[in-house]
């Protein structure tokens, strides 16, 4: 069995109490790693390790350009570890390796892409309005920043909130799921290798009460960013503005995928099924609603049943696999309680309903595939983020109708339609209520395009030129060229 232990201030210590906790593979439920158990004082020594980095330690010095230089660095140290964090990440979490492994060979790009951002932020000269008074200002990093990252693409979801970070000169506290943490330590040690000083990225694994909460309220602490649930961010939210702390939260959704008339029907079905399944739903950007219109409706439903149908459930460490187990326990069990929600609601299933009757599959925690028919937008199951493989068909007949039933929820992270009018597309696009639209394609993302929600589903961007600005804060330097002093009394 693996046993890790955490990096703070450049040094690989065990949790402050020699606590461990276990962390188990999802596809046979065995325990594979040992995690160190950190607590409050271990959140206090790598938030304190990075306050020290940020404020007198080496990294102040470094230019943009040198910054730039070490993160293009982890990027090729990421480049060359590829498939090795990707099969932890299978481990740990039970998603697909086709999925993880092309994740973990994207992830490079954010760090290059940030890395080569980050001598290009500049501040400007401000042709003020006063006399004899030059005005400039400067863009400053914010000091040290906490991350906070799900269970479902930890390096990913890092990679959001890291590399700009960085890149923007601050320093960093990771803080990953206690399902998934794995993953973060051996990124850590690439971190190390790339040559970073002491204190500039920390990791503190354990659990929200001891440590997650610690890093929210610290007094050094200056931005929290954070993917994860709305209740959880929600608390995030309220104990970071009791000291103005900057947030960047990514929630949940309830993403809306609409099928018009128009559609070219095999690539919308493909796209729907590669939405909802190809994750297993643990993605809150999954298109968890569909909505077709109902002169389609039929047609649609059968061909995303049969080809749903065809899903090879399995070893998420093989390539022939296409569905994965849940990442936990009890996230198995909210999926299973929301399947039943949903024929108490009247859905009718069509497809799935619950656990697979395969043997080899008895120990992993695995759920079927399962589309229900007959969904009111009303229902909880249309309403509520299952975050599992569980999708809700739900008919239109007008455009209006598609928006007004894709734009009532509390939910506006992602949306998709599909369509081949152009005028459509314009019109569409502009009234859905979501911080990213797809349009004849589904679950795309790229580091140079901003992602985030409205409404419940968060608050600020992350990726492209968006998210840096938001590890950033503006001086204004102002410069008395006058040589008389005016009158103190009155403002100039």
């Amino acid at each position: 069995m693996q046993t890790y232990k955490m990096f703070i201030d450049g040094r690989w210590e065990d949790a402050a109490s020699g606590e461990t906790f276990e962390t188990k593979n999802p596809f046979n439920g065995k325990v594979w790693a040992a995690i160190p158990k950190g607590g409050k004082e271990d959140a206090e020594r790598a938030v304190e390790a990075a306050h020290r980095a940020f404020t007198s330690g080496l990294w102040p010095k470094y230019t943009a350009s040198a910054r730039g230089h070490l993160l293009r660095r982890l990027g090729d140290l990421i480049a060359e570890s590829a498939e090795h964090l990707a099969n932890i990440e299978v481990i740990d979490n039970g998603k697909l390796i086709n999925e993880m492994l092309f994740q973990l060979k994207y992830i490079p790009q954010w760090y290059y892409y940030f890395g080569g951002l980050a001598d290009k932020i500049e501040g400007a000269v401000v042709p003020i309005d006063k006399p004899d008074t030059f005005n400039f200002t400067r863009n400053e990093p914010l000091g040290v920043c906490v991350g906070i990252t799900p269970w479902n693409s930890p390096l990913l979801l890092l990679a959001y909130k890291l590399a700009p970070a960085l890149a923007a000169g601050n320093t960093f506290v990771a803080k990953p799921s206690e399902f998934t943490s794995a993953s973060t330590l051996e990124f850590a040690k690439l971190v190390e290798r790339a040559g970073f000083p002491a204190g500039v990225f920390n990791v503190v694994t354990g659990f929200g009460v001891d440590v997650g909460e610690t890093l929210t309220t610290h007094k050094h602490v200056a931005k929290i960013a954070f993917t994860g649930s709305e209740g959880t961010g929600r608390k995030i939210g309220e104990l970071a503005a009791r000291n103005f702390k900057k947030v960047t939260l990514e929630l949940g959704g309830k993403s809306p995928h609409i099928v018009f008339d128009d559609a070219e029907i095999d690539n919308a079905v493909n796209g729907v099924i590669s939405g909802i399944f190809a994750a297993t739903g643990q993605t809150c950007i999954a298109g968890s609603r569909l909505l077709v219109q109902r002169s389609i409706h039929d047609q649609f439903l059968e061909k995303i049943v049969n080809l749903a149908k065809t899903a090879r459930m399995g070893d998420p460490l093989s390539t022939n696999t296409q569905v994965g187990p849940v990442t936990t326990p009890p996230q198995l069990e909210k999926i299973l309680d929301y399947i039943e929600i949903a024929k108490n609601e009247g859905a009718e299933c069509v497809l799935g309903g619950g656990r697979p009757s395969n043997p080899e599959l008895s120990n992993g925690w695995f759920v079927e595939p399962t589309i229900f028919s007959g969904v009111r937008n009303d229902m909880r199951i249309a309403q509520e983020e299952v975050f599992g493989p569980v999708l809700s068909v739900i008919p239109f007949d007008t455009d209006e109708e598609a928006v007004h039933i894709a734009n009532d929820t509390n939910y506006g992270l992602a949306a998709g339609f599909w369509t081949q009018d152009m005028r459509r597309i314009l019109k569409v696009s502009a009234a859905i209520q979501a911080g990213t639209v797809w349009v004849n394609t589904y679950r795309v993302i790229s580091y140079m395009s901003p992602l985030g929600g409205y409404k419940h589903s968060g608050i600020g961007r992350e990726n492209g030129i968006a998210s840096i600005q938001q590890y950033m804060q503006t001086k204004s330097v102002m410069i008395s060229t006058a040589e008389d002093v005016a009158n103190p009394f009155i403002m100039r």
